[in-house]
């Protein structure tokens, strides 16, 4: 549907105008500021937009008792009235039959047609990622997706820098993780002479035993029992000295003992470094399930945009705002901009074909000659707002009235 009559009445800065469009696709509305060309285009959606539409502050013009906008769509009338604070709305065929539940029928086939194609190119890139996701239903917050990823991404940050300073680790696993005891050592040594001691006790009674053996040849028989005894004892006390129990050489102990704290200083160093290399490794492990999970986020990001159906083809988000075709929308040229956006804006209403720009003064020529080969091309219908003197092209309004028949509105 496009629009083929509009008439308003006291709305807003209008006093009284009656437009009716011809084919060529841009309807221009021209003349100089604070003349009534705004409030004409905001009619249009105060008229059929119902609650959205209808946020304008004091709708009738002062001095008037109503205001009166009525949108001639070709197969069906609408009429709104506002009065005494209120509002009501019409709908008729075109045999005049009244529709039951206008707005909600009006709410069927309209669509964004506050969507303003020229005003989203000047948007920042917030902004304009904002309105372009109400445009697209996406099944995923990504503001949300977007904060567990920095999230995520900052973590893994830290712990990388964790990791370079820690650097690379080398441990001697022949060095035991336990340092040895010098008081040990030590009571090692106590018993070694303690058992040498003994030794030579024994040494000295068999010494003794044989000298009197010596002596008191004539004793010799009624003492041999206890030489036999004696070289017993020390017999039994050798065979202690060779067995496991027995003490190490005094020799081995005090060199061991002598060298325990340069040991000990290597077993140390070698188990700071074994540290070193655990937490190292624990930073590893947590540095790549922290990869996983941004990958993982970015793969949930792809595959909600590969479902999600944009109005214009190359169209997406990043975490700074809109692209196209991969690269920042700022970045894109005037002419791809507007394009873009228009095509947005012709997406958000399909039954409705009706757009609404209100700063058409920035546009050059090129920009009104892309707007309306675009609207033309796809039977629709755009409502341009245009800074001008009384010779303005389009339907010219000074001081809420139509100046004029239209002049020429693109060449």
């Amino acid at each position: 549907m496009h629009i083929v009559g509009l008439t308003v009445e006291n709305f807003q800065r209008v006093k009284a105008v009656s437009i009716e469009p011809d084919s060529s696709g841009a309807v221009i509305i021209s003349g100089k500021n604070a003349q009534g060309k705004s409030s004409l285009l905001n009619a249009i959606w105060a008229a059929i937009g119902g609650r959205e539409g209808n946020k304008a502050v004091k709708p009738i013009r002062e001095g008037a008792d109503e205001a009166r906008v009525t949108v001639d769509l070709g197969d069906m009338t609408v009429t709104r009235i506002w009065r005494n604070g209120t509002t009501a709305v019409k709908v008729q065929s075109k045999d005049g039959a009244e529709y039951k539940s206008p707005q909600t029928l009006l709410d069927s086939f309209i669509g964004k047609l506050s969507f303003d194609p020229l005003a989203f190119t000047r948007l920042k890139d917030r902004e304009q990622k904002e309105a372009l996701l109400q445009l697209v239903k996406l099944d995923i917050d990504l503001d949300e997706l977007q904060r567990l990823r920095e999230s995520a991404f900052a973590e893994r940050t830290t712990i990388g820098q964790e990791r370079k300073r820690l650097g690379d680790v080398e441990v001697d696993e022949n060095l035991p993780e336990a340092e040895e005891s010098a008081a040990e050592i030590i009571g090692e040594i106590r018993a070694a002479h303690e058992y040498a001691a003994e030794f030579r006790r024994l040494e000295d009674g068999v010494d003794s035993w044989s000298s009197a053996v010596g002596r008191l040849k004539a004793q010799m028989k009624s003492l041999k029992l206890e030489l036999e005894s004696a070289e017993a004892r020390l017999a039994g006390a050798k065979a202690d000295l060779a067995v496991a129990t027995a003490p190490a050489s005094t020799d081995l102990l005090e060199a061991r003992l002598a060298s325990v704290e340069e040991t000990n200083a290597a077993i140390r160093e070698n188990n700071g470094r074994r540290a070193t290399l655990n937490a190292a490794a624990e930073l590893d492990a947590k540095y790549a399930t922290l990869t996983r999970e941004i990958a993982n986020l970015d793969e949930v990001k792809s595959d909600a945009l590969a479902r999600a159906e944009f109005p214009v083809a190359g169209l997406g988000f990043d975490a700074d705002g809109v692209t196209f075709n991969g690269v920042p929308f700022a970045q894109a040229s005037s002419a791809e901009q507007i394009r873009v956006s228009l095509a947005m804006a012709m997406s958000s209403n399909p039954k409705l074909r009706v757009i609404r720009i209100m700063d058409g003064s920035l546009l050059d020529s090129d920009g009104m000659r892309i707007i309306t080969e675009s609207a033309r091309e796809h039977d629709f219908q755009v409502w341009i707002e245009r800074v001008a003197d009384a010779d303005g092209i389009g339907f010219v309004i000074e001081d809420g009235e139509l100046l004029e028949e239209p002049a020429d509105a693109v060449a």
